[in-house]
């Protein structure tokens, strides 16, 4: 995909149950639109929809592979959570809604040549990317492996467990996968409790060495991400080699709602350069630069708002800010110059950020 991530109104093809609080939704893609959504395993989709009055955006992992001809996401329901209790009550197939084309640097494009040992680490819904990555992996990599541990409470709350007993079955010399289940016992006593360091360390001390492992993939919670990947890197996994994935909100001060006017002088003056047109905006004291596009009116690209996804990724090309964090941006796009701006506030009194720069 080229340009901006983009929305377009979808229709629900297909909306499964996949377990008693998850999802499944595949969207139809008309012919003029299949190369927008063209994707990589592992990329998510946003999605945008009035819900209870307001308009909600929300992101979730493509989870078809490349060979499965359809686009699909899961949407596990989460206590409290507006959008994903609207998706499992409300959304039937035939039902249409606002699709970003995809985006997320999760990814892995598969090698026919490559003769590769594979290894994920998931828990709950992070099977989502995992699974669009596994099943395009033993469609197109014929010579490579996947050892996939996956965490959850109970049997009956694993995602996709259908799909992957299928693919177990189809490729028995190719995938191997564990179930690890918190509570629920199981009869090998290292397939009991979470999945965590300690867990890890057992299961690749027992089942597959560390070092044949060639790339691993961790998605899940935010703590569960960083003890893992830590616990591999230790175990002599190359830092480069271990891929994550980070679908909840990272702890922080929490993103003040956007003013609707400024009502004071304004802390700054941004310059915002979107599809090669520059449009100046007052910045309000505390506020993100996303927050003061988005009130003014710019259809400037952003997700999750918590410095994980970096849809919102743009270059400082005059002034500087400061962001409150980041968990995306690479060292090399910080030092060239790029932030976050869903993360951004200004420090100095104006501010050009060009969300065209590549």
């Amino acid at each position: 995909m080229q340009g901006h991530p983009s929305f377009h109104r979808l229709a629900i093809a297909d909306l499964t149950r996949e377990t008693a609080d998850a999802v499944s939704i595949a969207f139809a893609v008309p012919p003029e639109l299949r190369e927008a959504y063209r994707y990589v395993p592992g990329q998510y989709l946003t999605l945008e929809a009035p819900v209870g009055g307001e308009v909600l955006r929300r992101s979730y992992s493509i989870c078809s592979g490349l060979d499965d001809a359809e686009l699909r996401v899961a949407i596990r329901q989460v206590e409290g959570g507006r959008f994903s209790t609207f998706a499992n009550t409300e959304l039937r197939a035939g039902d249409t809604i606002d699709v970003m084309t995809p985006s997320g640097r999760f990814t892995h494009a598969p090698d026919p040549t490559a003769a590769r040992t594979y290894a994920a680490f998931a828990a709950g819904s992070g099977i989502t990317p995992i699974l669009a990555i596994v099943k395009t992996v033993l469609a197109r990599e014929p010579d490579s492996r996947f050892f996939l541990f996956y965490g959850n409470r109970t049997t009956a709350s694993i995602l996709f467990r259908t799909a992957l007993e299928d693919l177990k079955d189809r490729f028995l010399n190719r995938l191997s996968v564990f179930q690890i289940l918190s509570r629920e016992q199981q009869d090998l006593p290292v397939l009991n409790g979470r999945l965590d360091p300690e867990r890890v360390s057992l299961l690749l001390r027992t089942l597959l060495p560390a070092d044949a492992i060639d790339t691993a993939f961790v998605c899940g919670p935010l703590t569960m991400i960083d003890g893992i990947a830590g616990a591999l890197v230790s175990l002599g996994v190359p830092e480069e080699r271990v891929l994550v994935e980070r679908f909840t909100p990272a702890p922080g001060a929490p993103r003040a709602p956007a003013p609707a006017v400024i009502e004071a002088a304004p802390a700054a003056i941004a310059g915002i350069i979107l599809d090669g047109v520059r449009t100046d905006i007052p910045v309000a004291e505390g506020e993100t630069l996303i927050d003061a596009a988005v009130r003014a009116g710019l259809a400037v690209p952003w997700s999750c708002h918590g410095g994980m996804c970096c849809t919102c990724r743009a270059r400082i090309v005059e002034g500087a800010v400061t962001m409150n964090q980041n968990y995306s941006l690479e060292k090399w796009e910080m030092a060239a110059g790029f932030v976050l701006t869903c993360q951004a506030h200004p420090t100095t009194d104006r501010v050009v950020v060009d969300y065209d720069a590549m």
